[in-house]
């Protein structure tokens, strides 16, 4: 319905004239010049494209047409039913941070694009009010007069009938204990979505009700607000108050029934009354009970039962379960469970109550202000960490959201990140004879689609130009998802002789993959920045060793620039490039969410190519061969790797080689110390020349209207990897005061001993981040001989080295099998970028931390899955 709203208040606002046709009763149609246009999308998206919609110029008109694709896909406008909330809350926090300062999406009047927006926002009406900028602007919308007149229309759904059951266990038990209810007839309703569409006009509230399992602790029947997020187990588990190690898990229709009577949909605390084994706990929030009236199931989904919260227990104390109540808080607010801090986190205490007062009015949705005024961070890493690495990489400045989902706008913190990795890299591979070019960002069909086991590994997410203008074109041309097909070609014609060997170029770009999966700033988008390079040579030794230097030259930018140990191996050929001959791969771990991650691959593309694209050349025995070719790539995921990896719950924390600023001064003025603040100005400029002529890259905070307390918590938050705080006691003493970001120490130093013992201390920060990454690491690198211990240690967050076969309809077995099981019954959205399922990271090399001659023989050993002879040391993990 919320398609239908959209077409209809479109229509009234632009003033055009749709109807329900006879053809197809109860279908919009609008009649136009070249015919009838029918289907409330196409209604829509017609009169959203048509010019005579709007009387703004053409870029408001392509504003216009972005959020009303945001609204189709991002809001899931085009779905007969809304997605899932959890998946929706990016984009209404983008939404939120977008409409800061502003009243209107496009413009300073209501256009399609606001109209859009808010109907398909409609459909999720519990999101909302959490969001302050989000709010503001859906009400001042929907209090327009196209609205008005929708909303003023008779509703096409027939009115709720009030009904007298008898035969329902549930119900006779309500009459025989004399309670008060009224029952509803309605149409078969499964989720609380479509109970609310069903349901909406009745006063009370619903509930979400979900019977979870834990092998130690039993079941838990658990009944809340509509509003809540009963998904979030780890904070579950911390209201049940359950000790030790705990694995909430949804109840599949088999346990439903077996324990509650009833089928998917039709849960709620009615059912209670079938747990006569007293199995189950009912766990209840204590929100419900300051409700007016409480809307239930009665072990049927097409009917609800409307009682009161004093009813409501009287039921269930009758059915002998005393609830336990759920302290999630007030409604519409995030659950705040007191945890234990850090003990490198110090904050200051005048300021922290504050900042996380105003962090959870806004939920995030006025983040951009918020960041300007120095706020904390919300979420912890250690509880949430889904939540705390957006915030992250936002509150600092690393990057903001762009208007499209998944593409992002990397701010000057983050490039400058990016910076320090390409003038790095750049060099490298400068002394490896790579010479930097740059090719078309556009390819025909035609190339792209000829290597076909390329392209089909692409296919999904490659972007396609369709029109010049308001011109078709004669055929589609690709937005390149990589470039072997744009510069192959012209390979075929600079490749000859064994002389025009070996070519070597990189180009520095943007590429475009248009991901289905849910983005994720810096690991998963649509457009991102790398390198990539591509070689041809001779033979297949020469194009081995390019691609191992490459390998090598990877594993330094993560472990000597980022601070981030990595595993190198050899994809399975299940893993590798598509349409090459070997991939090699450099592995990353994240012991914050207990994932893997591809950190760069260097690929040996064998002659297949060169092949496919006709590049020959002349050996010097005037034999016509094929060259040997690589291909290898870097992204700006390295930055969201090393985010992901040091960060903590102050913010960023930057290893020193790669932060845009290494050191930051921070000078302490102050009426009561009596001194002069041009001798202090003259102090810090000293400081700051001396530590600039090392060649580090210092900053001296002089700006006058911040307290030196806020310049602390914004470069803290910046993760700027030393602080120098200088004061008059400094001056007098000649002194400074370092402060370390990674661990929060303090130590002062001479200024005659300055210059050397700031770059020493830029090392031993960047050895100790290393250290502390590699311990976290190898804590959770295990060997796996067999299958019943494999799911169990990778939900514990582990990387799972076994013996495999190295077959490749076993591995995909073993993926599927390891989801399963992990799932336990559940289901898992497809478009989520982090599945439950296994994936093979590697065949290890042998190197430090990662020993695999020092382990048994391979040779001895089965395979851990299917107990044939195995072929390799394979390393899983679930990935992003």
């Amino acid at each position: 319905m919320a398609k239908r709203s959209a077409a209809l208040v479109t229509a009234a606002f632009c003033h055009v004239q749709v109807t329900s046709g006879e053809a197809c009763p109860g279908v919009l149609q609008l009649d136009v010049p070249q015919g009838v246009i029918r289907g409330d999308g196409a209604v829509l998206r017609y009169i959203a494209k048509s010019k005579s919609s709007t009387s703004t110029d053409s870029i408001s008109d392509g504003k216009i047409d972005s959020w009303v694709e945001f609204a189709f896909h991002e809001l899931q406008l085009h779905a007969e039913k809304p997605a899932p909330d959890d998946l929706v809350t990016p984009s209404v926090s983008a939404l939120g941070t977008f409409l800061e300062n502003r009243t209107y999406l496009v413009g300073d009047s209501m256009t399609l694009a606001d109209i859009a927006v808010c109907c398909a926002l409609s459909r999720y009406a519990v999101l909302i009010p959490t969001n302050v900028n989000v709010d503001r602007w859906f009400r001042t919308c929907t209090a327009q007069p196209s609205f008005k007149e929708l909303t003023q229309q008779p509703s096409a759904a027939p009115a709720l009938a009030e009904v007298d059951e008898t035969g329902n266990k549930a119900i006779d038990l309500l009459k025989k204990l004399d309670i008060e209810f009224k029952t509803y007839e309605h149409a078969e309703v499964k989720t609380v979505k479509e109970q609310a569409s069903a349901v909406g006009s009745l006063p009370g509230v619903l509930t979400r009700n979900l019977l979870f399992k834990d092998k130690k602790h039993g079941f838990f029947l658990v009944v809340a607000h509509e509003s809540r997020d009963t998904r979030d187990t780890k904070q579950l588990a911390k209201l049940l108050d359950l000790k030790g190690k705990t694995n909430l898990r949804l109840c599949d229709a088999v346990t439903l029934d077996e324990k509650l009577g009833v089928n998917p949909g039709s849960v709620s605390y009615l059912s209670i009354m079938n747990d006569t084994s007293g199995d189950v706990t009912l766990c209840l929030d204590s929100a419900l009970l300051e409700q007016n009236f409480v809307n239930a199931h009665p072990l049927r989904c097409d009917r609800t039962v409307a009682t009161d919260p004093q009813s409501l227990l009287k039921f269930v104390r009758h059915s002998d379960h005393e609830p336990k109540l759920l302290k999630y808080g007030d409604i519409g607010k995030k659950t705040d469970i007191p945890a234990q801090k850090p003990q490198s986190a110090k904050p200051n205490k005048s300021e922290k109550k504050p900042q996380q007062k105003k962090q959870k009015q806004s939920s995030g949705g006025n983040r951009g202000k918020q960041q300007k005024k120095g706020g904390a961070v919300v979420y912890k890493k250690s509880e949430n960490f889904a939540q705390w690495y957006p915030e992250v990489v936002e509150k600092s400045e690393m990057l903001s959201y762009g208007d499209i989902s998944g593409c992002y706008i990397l701010r000057p913190w983050g490039y400058g990140v990016w910076e320090q990795i390409q003038k790095w890299f750049d060099n490298e591979i400068k002394k490896l004879d790579v010479e930097n070019c740059y090719f078309p960002l556009f390819v025909s069909k035609g190339a792209l689609e000829k290597e076909e086991n390329h392209i089909e590994g692409f296919a999904p997410e490659v972007a396609w130009v369709t029109k010049a203008g308001d011109t078709d074109l004669a055929e589609p041309i690709a937005v390149r998802p990589t470039s072997e097909t744009i510069m192959y070609p012209e390979y075929a014609k600079w490749i000859h002789s064994h002389r025009d060997l070996p070519l070597k170029l990189n180009q520095w770009n943007n590429v475009v993959r248009w991901e289905f999966k849910y983005p994720t700033p810096f690991l998963r988008s649509r457009e991102f920045l790398w390198q990539e390079g591509h070689t041809a040579h001779a033979n297949e030794q020469e194009a081995d060793e390019m691609v191992y230097q490459i390998l090598e030259l990877y594993k330094q930018v993560y472990e000597q620039l980022c601070a981030v140990p990595v595993i190198k191996g050899l994809k399975t050929e299940e893993e590798k490039f598509a349409g090459g001959y070997f991939t090699t791969t450099c592995e990353a771990y994240i012991h914050g969410s207990g994932r893997s991650i591809q950190g760069a691959t260097s690929h040996n593309l064998g002659q297949n190519f060169g092949k496919m694209f006709d590049i020959k050349f002349e050996d010097k025995d005037k034999v016509t061969r094929v060259p040997w070719q690589t291909s290898w790539g870097l992204t700006t995921r390295s930055i969201g790797v090393m985010i992901m990896v040091h960060s903590d719950d102050q913010g960023l924390v930057l290893p020193p080689r790669i932060a845009p600023c290494q050191v930051v001064i921070v000078p302490i003025v102050s009426s009561k110390s009596g001194m002069d603040p041009e001798v202090i100005d003259n102090y810090v400029s000293e400081v700051t020349k001396r530590i600039k002529d090392q060649g580090i890259r210092v900053k001296a905070d002089n700006r006058d209207n911040y307290t030196a307390g806020w310049k602390y918590n914004y470069w803290e938050m910046k993760g700027v990897p030393i602080r120098v705080e200088i004061g008059a006691s400094e001056i007098e003493k000649k002194t400074i005061l370092l402060k370390l970001r990674y661990n929060g120490s303090k130590e002062e130093v001479n200024l005659a001993d300055l210059s050397d013992r700031i770059p020493a201390v830029l090392d031993e920060i960047h050895a100790n981040m290393l250290r502390k990454a590699t311990e976290d690491r190898d804590k959770k690198l295990v060997v796996v001989k067999e299958w019943k211990d494999f799911v169990p240690n990778l939900n514990e967050g582990c990387m799972c080295l076994t013996p495999f076969c190295d077959e490749q309809d076993a591995e995909n077995e073993a993926k599927a099998r390891s989801k399963a099981e992990a799932l336990d019954g559940e289901d898992e959205d497809e478009r989520c970028a982090t599945s439950l399922a296994a994936k093979t990271l590697c065949k290890p090399y042998d190197q430090e931390g990662c020993r695999i001659n020092d382990l048994e023989d391979i040779s001895t050993l089965k395979c851990f899955f299917t107990g044939k002879p195995a072929k390799a040391w394979v390393l899983w993990g679930r990935s992003y």
